[in-house]
């Protein structure tokens, strides 16, 4: 049965417990102990590819949207309040599947119903609707094909008004329709970053590519544990029989809490990696100016002793930057996040932008590669991971030890 708060992990060190006081407690700009996630997939003919759309009576539609806060207690990390919202958009045909997949799964979670479409389990509730049509389509002026239906699961141990605050975000982020994928350019190949050393001090954009080098899980680990994408054909999982992440989470919650906690859990536990040691030497060098601009969510660039710009965010828009004015350069590390905009700001600015990406990874001995998307023909790609070139690129400008 579950009980919040729960424990994620007991017996923290000393070390650990400074570390959450020092890094997690308060954040002027973002709940730092806070662990937020928001999926959208849907069928347009811009991603026809991936979704599977074909003419306008394709319209199936996934969102789902998690919220999770942790704290430490005594010696324990623990999550002390637990968010999860799905709604989806099926052919009226396949509703019944999601349905009874979502009963049986409250059922074999022994979970108590308390109400019309209401559930506990200790100290969560769960909720379940189904509208045809979806009053956020309706307030919305959104109309979906004739013959589609919704429907809605809440899984949550906040109070209702708490939920409630929480639930709009998806419908904000659909309304502002979908990213469009920038036109890959010819950049300039590099076998390392000297060419920089004449363009300093250069900003610092990093993404998940430095993290994973810390020994953090990919990001594709998030697409695999919340069902969004098949890597395997890299199509959106928009059928209401591959639909499974809230029916496995209410079949045992136990075992829902252990996968969804682990990121946030590793995130902790992580120490910056070598890669994060030559940022903050070429920092205290002079090299880099401002502070680092992230779309990470690890604070591994602060515990490395960086200041840090984050810039995540679900509406996919940038917040505003504030470029350094001696700045002369950008240097964009292990980043794929184009919808962030960083690069083309830089552009308008004039900043040449440099990219250190091995445009791949490795995954279990085999490379598999990912190219980037978002870079142009006047910019420099050195492929290299973000250890070995940003070690050399120390050596290049003479700083460090």
């Amino acid at each position: 049965m579950v009980r919040m708060p729960y424990v994620v992990q007991s017996g923290l060190s000393p070390s650990m417990v400074l570390r959450w006081k020092t890094f997690y407690q308060s954040d002027p700009v973002r709940a730092r102990n806070v662990d937020e996630g928001l999926w959208r997939r849907t069928q347009n003919p811009e991603n026809a590819e991936q979704s599977g759309w074909r003419d306008e009576s394709d319209a199936r539609r996934r969102m789902l949207h998690y919220w999770y806060r942790f704290d430490v207690h005594d010696a324990d990390l623990v999550l002390t309040d637990f968010y999860m919202y799905s709604t989806s958009a099926y052919p009226r045909e396949e509703l019944p599947h999601l349905t009874a997949s979502v009963l049986t799964g409250l059922g074999d979670g022994v979970w108590e119903k308390v109400g019309q479409g209401l559930w506990v389990r200790g100290d969560l509730c769960c909720s379940v609707e189904s509208n045809t049509p979806h009053p956020q389509d309706v307030l919305a002026g959104r109309k979906l094909p004739a013959g589609y239906a919704t429907m809605d699961v809440t899984v949550t141990s906040l109070p209702a008004g708490a939920a409630r605050s929480l639930s709009g975000l998806p419908w904000q982020v659909l309304a502002g329709g979908m990213r469009q994928k920038d036109r890959r350019g010819n950049p300039t190949i590099s076998s390392d970053l000297s060419e920089i050393a004449d363009l300093l001090p250069f900003h610092v954009e990093t993404g998940c590519g430095i993290s994973v080098e810390s020994g953090l899980p990919a990001l594709h680990n998030l697409h695999e544990l919340y069902g969004v994408t098949d890597r395997r054909s890299n199509r959106f999982r928009l059928r209401a029989e591959s639909d499974d992440v809230l029916p496995r989470l209410l079949r045992d919650p136990e075992h829902g809490f252990r996968a969804m906690t682990a990121m946030f859990a590793s995130c902790f536990s992580a120490t910056p990696g070598p890669a994060y040691e030559s940022l903050r030497v070429l920092a205290h060098g002079g090299c880099v100016a401002g502070p680092i601009i992230t779309n990470n969510f690890d604070l591994l660039a602060v515990r490395a002793g960086l200041a840090e710009c984050y810039v995540r965010r679900f509406d996919q828009k940038v917040p505003a930057v504030s470029f350094d004015s001696q700045a002369r350069s950008l240097l964009v590390i292990g980043s794929h996040a184009d919808r962030r905009r960083v690069q083309a700001r830089a552009r308008a600015l004039g900043l040449p932008v440099f990219f250190l990406d091995p445009e791949g990874f490795d995954e279990q001995g085999t490379f598999v590669p990912y190219p980037l998307e978002g870079v142009q023909d006047a910019d420099v790609l050195c492929r290299q991971d973000a250890t070995s070139g940003l070690r050399t690129l120390a050596e290049i400008l003479g700083v460090g030890p």
